[in-house]
């Protein structure tokens, strides 16, 4: 099969597409041959060891050395499965199938092995691979970030860098638990984000959310700036009493399965939609790294991995 690998940390240039051999799922695995996957800004830390001095040397020892320890990166599938273990009953062949892959990684490729228990879920019927793909590591972020915060209908909820992968999720569940959603971006996504249901959408190049006179029950920092200390004090600046302020540093997110099958019934339903920048072929992936990198990519960098010059065979 032909995968992207990553065998030491670097630049995009460092990401390779080269003929590896075809897994074989073992007896509590399925098999998926890979329609699509995503390039996520995760995907890019581990890529580069993206990290902090404090913690380079934990993820080091967390993901390898010298380069990721699982050469073949990518957290993000839509495919069928195509093969099964002795043990599994949740899945048979030529079920169509959308996941998330977050520690093992594997994705950049044609194929991937996946244990039955995982963030794996029926794929929205109405959806191709590309866009199923787009539908995953933001919408199970937002998801949980969004039940830490305990978002109700009625509430008013911030979203800070609502054009990002999570802040597209984010914008259209909370819209959809019945929040009163208001958006913060560029001036080059203002359409973008009210089309997703933001009631309201702040240009961060124009004014500063700041010195606006509203007030929010939740805001949700989908970017990560909330580390910082003067980030964190314009967050409880904006926060109505009793507020709360999170944020995607916070910690590592529980994702869940059952949240990946309601993403897929909102999705099949028309209740949420899946965001895509760009699309690129597998052997085109340093160019969505590259890309991924600039920080101003819009929704989801999807690689296709049916796109002509790949065959899936």
């Amino acid at each position: 099969m032909k995968a992207a690998i990553c065998t030491r940390y670097g630049p995009p240039e460092v990401l390779q597409v080269e003929e590896l051999a075809t897994p074989v799922p073992r007896k509590n695995e399925v098999r998926v041959r890979i329609g699509a996957t995503a390039v996520t800004s995760s995907d890019t830390y581990v890529r580069g060891l993206r990290l902090s001095p404090v913690y380079r040397i934990l993820g080091r020892l967390a993901l390898g050395w010298n380069g990721p320890r699982q050469p073949v990166l990518g957290m993000v599938l839509s495919g069928v499965v195509d093969s099964v273990g002795a043990n599994v009953r949740s899945f048979k062949v030529g079920d169509r199938v959308f996941g998330f892959n977050r520690h093992r990684f594997g994705t950049y490729a044609q194929y991937v092995c996946w244990p039955q228990g995982g963030l794996l879920a029926p794929r929205p019927a109405n959806l191709t691979d590309e866009e199923a793909a787009a539908i995953p590591y933001g919408g199970l972020l937002a998801a949980h970030f969004l039940r830490k915060a305990g978002v109700r209908a009625g509430q008013r909820v911030l979203v800070f860098g609502a054009s990002g992968a999570v802040g597209t999720s984010a914008v259209q569940l909370a819209r959809h638990l019945g929040a009163e959603v208001t958006g913060v971006c560029s001036s080059a996504n203002v359409a973008l984000v009210a089309s997703l249901g933001a009631t309201r959408v702040i240009d961060y190049t124009g004014e500063d959310f700041v010195d606006r006179p509203e007030r929010y029950d939740v805001v949700l920092d989908a970017v990560g700036k909330r580390k910082s200390a003067s980030a964190l004090r314009r967050c409880r600046h904006v926060l109505a009493p009793g507020g709360t302020c999170v944020s995607v540093d916070d910690g590592s997110p529980k994702l869940r399965r059952e949240d990946l099958v309601l993403l897929g019934e909102l999705a099949e339903k028309g209740a949420i939609k899946p965001v895509i920048d760009r699309t690129y072929a597998l052997e085109d992936i340093v160019d969505a790294h590259t890309y991924v990198d600039t920080g101003h990519k819009r929704g989801n960098v999807i690689v296709s991995v049916t796109m002509t010059g790949i065959s899936s065979e």
